[in-house]
């Protein structure tokens, strides 16, 4: 493997999987480097892709295969008495998907390994040192021998307790939020009239949601129940508390696995250290209200796998890669707010706090452009990207599924490409097939468009000549 045009991801995770996966399909060698066995696990806590996400996994061509195997939902309820109609969304995808996420593991997986990437499983981070030509990683195999290996990037995809953010000397400022939450596979002998299940009422906490194989997921929490993690826990206690919350435990029996988890709110610093980039819950952990989690962490891949292609690949200035933090890392900040201030919510017990639930649900009830702003930021697609000063005004933001000639966008962004959407005749004389799309407007519209291949805006003019075009192209596809 070159150096200078190579990457090593670690952590196999969704936002590893997706990372390597887009590398690896745009011709960069990609070293996976993961410490567990190669099994991927039922026991992850997410459940939820949510309408950004799955637009996301369609440029891919992976949505449709997932929607075969999650079930829809297009209406979502909190408090017990706000519902959040997803049936409007501006999207293909107007809906949340309930799927495990060991299933989008599984064709994530699939994926990367078509495309080439190579993986190294029982392998565990134990050391990193940059230099300006890239960065050497120690690792420790299963039968303990000591590796270096060599890239001209390394990205952590490596969870909360991330081996790549200690290597580089990164704080994770936060707090714990929430502590002895419970977690339990287990059948239910009474099937929920919801898909999702979920409420908090005084002191408890409790969500349901289905594997699909006869399993459910419960995650709770009692107040007055605060102790370690590695307290015993048993089917008992998982009735109470979701009794208490829900007000019946649906005849919980059979319990495969249990266990206990704390939830924390905190965020890096910094995205990026040289040559060493953050994704994932290696960046930011939040509670787990809204399902934000796995979301988060695939837009950050999504957003970074094609920068790092377009640098590596020499199509690209490396000051690209600045972007990243710029874009994501307000992002993040954005989700932690969120996820927390829906779980303080879900929790409230004074009168005032009560008071002031009644009066958010409320006023997004009855306001239309809070509620559509408070449902974009929840599903993803109400996140815009900051634009240069005297951009249009487009720069920077998610472009729908629009029709175009040829077909749809998000199936012109396959293969990781730029598209430019043209109300004219254009054709791209300077050897970028492998790299840009050229389209056209299904409808009448005159505003030339350039998509960046995660579906934002990075250049639009209302009127643009072939000049014009030309230029646009040339700073961005390269």
């Amino acid at each position: 493997m070159r150096t200078q045009y190579s990457v090593i991801v670690v952590g196999a995770g969704p936002a590893g999987l997706l990372l390597a996966g887009d590398l690896a399909a745009a011709g960069v060698p990609v070293t996976l480097v993961e410490k567990r066995p190669h099994k991927i696990s039922n026991l992850s806590r997410a459940f939820v892709l949510h309408a950004r996400t799955l637009e996301q996994l369609d440029a891919r061509g992976l949505a449709d295969g997932l929607e075969a195997v999650g079930r829809p939902l297009d209406n979502l309820r909190l408090f017990g008495h706000l519902g959040i109609e997803l049936g409007t969304l501006p999207s293909r995808y107007n809906h949340l998907l309930v799927v495990p996420q060991y299933e989008v593991e599984k064709v994530l997986e699939r994926r990367a390994i078509e495309a080439g990437v190579e993986f190294r499983h029982e392998t565990e981070l134990t050391g990193l040192v940059q230099d300006a030509d890239g960065v050497t990683v120690e690792v420790r195999t299963a039968e303990g021998r000591t590796e270096s290996l060599r890239a001209a990037y390394v990205v952590g995809t490596d969870g909360m307790r991330s081996a790549v953010r200690e290597a580089i000397g990164l704080p994770f400022p936060g707090r714990s939020v929430i502590r002895s939450v419970v977690l339990a596979d287990v059948r239910l002998t009474e099937e929920p009239e919801n898909l999702l299940t979920v409420n908090a009422v005084g002191d408890a906490f409790a969500f349901l949601a289905p594997f699909g194989d006869g399993y459910h997921r419960v995650i709770a929490w009692n107040r007055a129940r605060d102790v370690p993690d590695s307290e015993p826990l048993d089917l008992d206690e998982v009735k109470e508390v979701t009794r208490l919350a829900l007000g019946r435990d649906f005849g919980m029996r059979d319990a495969r696995w249990m266990s206990r988890f704390h939830s924390d709110e905190r965020q890096a610093p910094a995205y990026r250290v040289g040559r060493v980039f953050l994704a994932g819950d290696a960046a930011h952990v939040h509670t787990p209200a809204g399902g934000q989690g796995m979301n988060t962490g695939l837009q950050d891949s999504a957003n970074l796998s094609w920068k790092l292609a377009a640098v590596v690949q020499g199509h690209a200035d490396a000051a690209l890669l600045d972007t990243y933090q710029s874009e994501r890392h307000p992002v993040g900040r954005a989700v932690l707010r969120s996820s927390g201030g829906i779980v303080r919510l879900a929790m409230a017990k004074r009168p005032w706090t009560l008071a002031l639930r009644a009066a958010l649900t409320t006023f997004l009830d009855h306001v239309g452009p809070a509620r559509r702003k408070a449902v974009g930021g929840i599903t993803g697609i109400g996140f815009r990207y900051r634009a240069p000063r005297g951009a249009h005004r487009l720069t920077g933001t998610r472009v729908p599924d629009v029709a175009l000639e040829g077909g749809r966008l998000y199936e012109a962004l396959r293969g990781g490409r730029f598209v430019l959407i043209t109300p004219q005749p254009y054709e791209d004389r300077a050897a970028r097939k492998d790299r840009l799309t050229v389209e056209h407007w299904a409808s009448d519209r005159r505003t030339t468009v350039l998509v960046r291949p995660d579906g934002y805006v990075a250049w639009a003019k209302d009127s643009a000549d072939h000049a014009a075009i030309e230029a646009a192209l040339a700073a961005h596809v390269g």
